[in-house]
């Protein structure tokens, strides 16, 4: 099966919430943990790698990664793509274009259009699109907007690793790549896929690589990617993938046959993981504490306490419960406070690695069905589980699938969660749609 598509994400979340999008076409996808090593390319038995999908999805964490680190990351994974046959690429990133000022959007970006160019002798452009209209992202007059709030006005301001204090897309972009960054406005994206050609055309003759484009609605996305399918790289959310199927298989690329794979059979017993600190992941928090067994961990705690201990304990005095909850999400005083006594790097890694061992004992002692809330949360816990690949089923809200994989002989089933995604129900209906698959 050729690739048509690769992604890079620059988070497992994020690499999840394409997936969703990308699997509503029907088709299959592979979302790979990390750049393949040659173990897995040589079939080491003790790792399952399923054979290469029409869309494949490298997932990195490389979010807040030092510039350099993350451009490193990120060209390998091009490579392996690349010796896949993928026929266009896409850069995946936060629909709150979640990025410090050196990077690590723009930088990235950047690096893998000359590497595209180069290989291809072609034109050095590409859009930035992190509008998601269906969760509340848009783009207008290059101000990204979350909800009925400018970006700046959001939580998003308070983000623990990544603060956005700044709306305007232009302004983020220019300060991080060499190329010239511009513009392409809704007056240009209403008038279709054959405008925004042009007007790409038109910035490409002046030397702008970098184009910012708005889209408020789900038929501004449709244009995008219309115009842009000859593009060696498109860059954004999840969203502008959402049409990119059905223009491969208006040119014959991609098999209208071709299907996801249905959900595996796995026990009830559950665990929910979240290190998310975002409003709605307080919300959903909040309301699950009301229906499982819940252990609230503290950074505080877990560095002068030994607090994992105490958790290691509390959930081996849960068996007799199908779900519980282990979480460290809290307002943003409160991991203001810790960062202050702790750093703001030292706190977080003490709670991912809480976490991630968590996780790793609860599925020692049965558990299959594992959510997490996110990003950094998400990618710690599938490390520590030494799981490689996901394979993509059944959507449980936009931007969240739930993936499986094996894991010492046995299916395990996890739905990465982005912060902000979901609604305030999120961890149960998450784990009634598995309810529904017999157990085995």
């Amino acid at each position: 099966m050729n690739t048509i598509l690769g992604c890079i994400a620059d988070d497992f979340t994020g690499a999840t919430d394409l997936a969703s999008i990308l699997a509503r076409s029907g088709a299959p996808i592979n979302i790979r943990l990390g750049t393949p090593s040659p173990e897995v390319e040589a079939g080491d038995e003790s790792i399952t790698a399923p054979a290469a999908a029409p869309f494949e999805i490298i997932a990195l964490k490389c979010r807040t990664s030092p510039v350099e680190e993350a451009v490193s990351e990120t060209r390998n994974a091009l490579h392996w793509l690349q010796a896949r046959g993928a026929r266009q690429f896409y850069w995946k990133y936060c629909s709150t274009f979640d990025s410090t000022d050196q990077g690590n959007i723009g930088p990235v970006a950047e690096s893998l259009l000359q590497q595209l160019a180069a290989d291809a002798a072609g034109k050095r452009q590409t859009v930035y699109c992190p509008a998601f209209p269906e969760n509340g992202r848009s783009v207008y007059q290059s101000h990204l907007f979350v909800g009925t709030r400018l970006l700046s006005d959001s939580p998003m301001k308070d983000h623990p690793l990544t603060p956005m204090r700044n709306s305007n897309l232009l302004e983020l972009l220019e300060p991080q790549t060499r190329m010239s960054v511009g513009a392409i406005t809704r007056n240009t994206i209403r008038e279709g896929s054959d405008a925004i050609r042009r007007q790409l055309h038109r910035l490409a003759e002046q030397g702008i690589a970098h184009v910012v484009v708005d889209a408020i609605d789900m038929s501004d996305l449709r244009a995008i990617a219309e115009a842009t399918i000859d593009m060696p790289l498109i860059t954004g959310g999840s969203a502008l993938a959402l049409h990119l199927p059905e223009l491969y298989r208006q040119r014959g690329w991609l098999n209208r046959s071709e299907s996801i794979p249905s959900l595996p059979k796995t026990r009830r017993a559950s665990i929910v993981l979240s290190g998310s600190c975002s409003a709605m992941t307080r919300n959903q928090v909040t309301r699950y504490c009301q229906q499982a067994p819940s252990f609230q961990l503290d950074p505080l705690k877990l560095a002068m306490e030994n607090q994992l201990e105490q958790a290691m304990q509390w959930l081996d005095a849960q068996n007799e419960h199908d779900s519980v909850m282990i979480y460290s999400t809290a307002a943003p005083e409160r991991v203001c406070a810790a960062q202050e006594q702790l750093g703001r790097e030292r706190g977080g890694e003490l709670v991912e690695t809480a976490l991630a061992t968590l996780a790793v004992h609860a599925c020692n002692n049965g558990v299959q069905r594992v959510v997490t809330a996110g990003g950094e949360t998400s990618g710690a816990v599938v490390k520590a589980l030494g799981v490689s690949t996901l394979q993509v089923s059944r959507e449980i809200a936009p931007g969240v699938p739930w993936t499986f994989s094996r894991r010492q002989g046995e299916n395990l089933a996890l739905a990465l969660k982005s912060g902000n995604f979901g609604e305030e129900d999120f961890f149960e209906k998450a784990l009634a749609i598995l309810d529904e698959t017999p157990e085995p």
